[in-house]
């Protein structure tokens, strides 16, 4: 009776232990299979790092149809590296998109440096949260999609990467410029941030990336409006 009552015991003893075993498991692993889960911004960041990347007299797709990509003109003073940002006011600028009203404010401290209409995701949707840019380059390239909504753009210009501990860079979400529509104040890309090229430009330069005194670059957060 002493023997069968210790057998049962330590029976109950394995599978207890066995049920903590698989939750601290799970409970490991499960940040690693929901990151997976997350949509690609652009496939290319999936598989590899973004990079600096123009082709010339280049023909991309978008929605499964031909478009003329610019060529991309670097000035002289411009590089071809991972832009990093200026040190002046770093701590003081914030990038606002707000989804609802498909707008972008750029605000150093309290003072406006410029709201413009953008294009969120219409085919994917954009993250939203409190993120930092952690890489900018003058142009790349961005494929993407399934289907009807297949893209691959060439000479992508002015793009800023943002990421956050949710949202990974390899994730491929960004600000960038747009070249193969002009439907600005609705939703239109395929999770990133869609804006007039004149319109980036200038938040390009704006805008700071890390760099070795800041590891962060500047906060963008997006958000959508409170349903009334």
């Amino acid at each position: 009776m002493k023997n069968n009552y210790f057998c049962v015991s330590k029976q109950l003893l394995f599978r207890v232990l066995g049920v903590i075993l698989v939750f601290v498991f799970v409970s490991l692993l499960y940040p690693f299979i929901a990151r997976e889960k997350i949509q690609c911004g652009n496939s290319i960041s999936c598989k590899k790092p973004p990079q600096f990347e123009t082709e010339t007299n280049a023909i991309g797709v978008y929605n499964n149809k031909p478009i003329h990509a610019p060529n991309i003109t670097l000035s002289s003073n411009e590089n071809t590296q991972p832009v990093l940002g200026i040190q002046t006011s770093r701590g003081n600028k914030h990038i606002y998109v707000n989804i609802t009203t498909q707008t972008l404010s750029a605000y150093e401290g309290d003072v406006l440096f410029m709201q413009t209409p953008i294009s969120s995701g219409l085919w994917g949707k954009t993250p939203k949260g409190e993120f930092t840019i952690w890489s900018k380059f003058r142009a790349t390239r961005m494929t993407g999609g399934s289907g009807d909504d297949f893209y691959d753009l060439p000479n992508v210009p002015y793009v800023m990467f943002f990421s956050n501990s949710d949202i990974p860079g390899s994730a491929g979400f960004s600000i960038h410029g747009t070249y193969w529509h002009n439907n600005f104040g609705h939703a239109m890309s395929h999770g990133c941030v869609n804006m007039k090229t004149s319109d980036v430009a200038r938040l390009f330069e704006w805008a700071d990336g890390p760099s070795k005194e800041a590891k962060q670059g500047t906060l963008v957060t997006i958000f959508e409006d409170p349903q009334v």
